[in-house]
């Protein structure tokens, strides 16, 4: 269990959520949570002003949102009784996208009841499941979800090097909680698989590309005639294909990076 493991599972959140910015044009920095409606306070260590109107926002200290982000993150979750490194990726997919979302997904991933309620049948069957495998694959859903929403295209490439660089972390954190006998090697080894599945990806995304562009030819006949139109609709169907392959390579070998630099310290 990972009693206590909030002092280790913040700090990494809060790298994300970044430091203190008063930008007047977004709205969260407005205490009447719009732009020129109430007092430009700003956001720091992820906390808005629009959210909370009466916090002095600049001065913030770890110590003063530690109490929110239990209070408001880490118990819905019930992150204190998760399996180390589990706890981790729900928790900072909570901070991110909605606590019911997360717990929604780590029910899904555990195989528990998907009710956004973290119970004691999530707890039971968190606790018993293969956990490194949970973290990964609730990490893969986190990322799903985050592509489907209209911002992906803007921040595609922060997200998804946030979601690799916390699942292994997560990771990481299991392994030391079961004091496993070589983590440095078990987590080059999740390096050596990502960056396998990129170069697949890779592979898959070139040759997609090269069907597009010289196998889709004037072959394409109907009635005697060359269907131009057809033609261009099989064109632009491989190319999405394509498309997506190159984004799960780009995805993998963000992975295989983030897996690569903890192995490096551990």
């Amino acid at each position: 269990m990972a009693k206590g493991n909030l002092s280790a599972c913040l700090p990494i959140t809060l790298n994300y959520e970044g430091g203190f910015t008063s930008d007047m044009r977004d709205p969260g920095n407005w205490t009447g949570g719009a732009v020129g409606k109430g007092t430009l306070k700003g956001t720091k260590y992820g906390i808005a002003a629009a959210s909370y109107p009466n916090l002095d926002i600049a001065r913030l200290t770890l110590a003063d949102v530690t109490p929110i982000y239990q209070r408001n993150y880490w118990r819905p979750l019930g992150a204190e009784a998760l399996p180390a490194g589990l706890d981790l990726v729900t928790f900072d997919f909570g901070i991110n996208s909605g606590t019911a979302r997360a717990a929604k997904t780590l029910q899904a991933v555990v195989g528990a009841t998907a009710d956004g309620v973290v119970g004691g049948e999530t707890l039971k069957k968190a606790a018993a499941s293969d956990v490194k495998q949970a973290i990964q694959a609730l990490c893969a859903k986190r990322l799903g979800f985050l592509q489907g929403l209209k911002t992906w295209t803007t921040f595609r490439g922060g997200w998804s090097r946030r979601v690799a660089d916390v699942e292994a972390r997560g990771v990481a954190m299991w392994l030391a909680a079961s004091a496993h006998a070589d983590p440095k090697g078990a987590l080059l080894e999740e390096a050596g698989k990502a960056e396998a599945a990129a170069r697949k990806q890779r592979r898959s995304a070139g040759g997609t590309t090269a069907l597009a562009t010289g196998g889709v030819g004037s072959n394409v006949v109907l009635g005697g005639q060359v269907n131009w139109l057809l033609i261009a609709g099989v064109f632009a169907v491989v190319l999405v294909a394509a498309g997506m392959l190159a984004v799960k390579a780009r995805q993998s070998r963000d992975r295989a990076t983030a897996y690569q630099a903890l192995a490096k310290v551990s």
